[in-house]
């Protein structure tokens, strides 16, 4: 458990799909949560949200670790995507290409920060969707797809260097995603998990939990879930209220 007295948070990816509902929910629980963003233009969204912003590429490896270290988090949560608006369709072939790079690159340079800064914990974001063919429901041990190309081999490479950090490293294997700033409303076939169900998971993952890898989806026979409902006591079926 995260000691309740030093709930302070840096939140990589604080103003995407998932960042956003989580920052309210941190916010909310009384963290103290430094967020990043690439965009200054998004400056005023994570005031708004209650968030000390950052403006940050994660592969300046200097200046991330410069500001990890200056928020002095006991937590560090890692929700970086590098995919288009609503997940265009259009734009998805190259930027499954830039989304392997982050998983990859971002995420050592995000691990090294956290681990220069003391963190004693690691939350990061991963895909439920990437296991090798098998009977289903798949639990966390089924193996991942690597031989099924360079992203799935991202995922993997994520996974491994977040639970090889020096704090503990939690890995949160989200299901096919949908809800606001997803371009899906609708629950998709194979795991689904909506975005404000993603960020409770992310919340809840921030003081609950041994280390190790989470299946965070609807339980719909594609995925188990026990682990996460043991370990997290986290369930689907959660919304944000008075979302602003």
């Amino acid at each position: 458990m995260t000691d309740q007295s030093d709930k302070r948070v840096f939140l990589a990816g604080a103003t995407g799909a998932i960042g956003r509902p989580l920052c309210r929910l941190l916010v909310a629980d009384g963290w103290q949560v430094t967020g990043t963003t690439r965009s200054a233009a998004k400056v005023p969204l994570l005031r708004e949200l209650g968030v000390g912003p950052v403006v940050i590429d994660v592969y300046d490896a200097a200046g991330l670790m410069a500001a990890v270290v200056a928020a002095r988090p006991s937590v560090v949560i890692h929700q970086l995507t590098d995919l288009p608006p609503a997940l265009d369709p259009a734009l998805m072939a190259d930027a499954l290409v830039r989304n392997a790079r982050l998983r990859e690159v971002g995420t050592r340079n995000l691990v090294a920060a956290a681990a220069a800064a003391g963190a004693r914990r690691m939350v990061a974001e991963s895909i439920a969707f990437a296991y090798a063919p098998g009977p289903l429901p798949h639990d966390e041990d089924w193996p991942l797809n690597v031989a099924s190309g360079p992203s799935a081999r991202a995922v993997a490479g994520l996974e491994e260097q977040v639970l090889a950090g020096p704090f503990v490293g939690i890995v949160l294997r989200y299901g096919q995603l949908y809800g606001p700033g997803t371009g899906s409303d609708t629950p998709p076939t194979g795991g689904p998990i909506h975005v404000d169900e993603a960020a409770d998971a992310a919340r809840l993952a921030a003081t609950r939990g041994k280390a190790g890898i989470y299946n965070i989806a609807e339980d719909d026979g594609t995925v188990t879930i026990t682990r996460a409902a043991e370990e997290l006591g986290w369930r689907p079926g959660f919304r944000m209220k008075n979302e602003k």
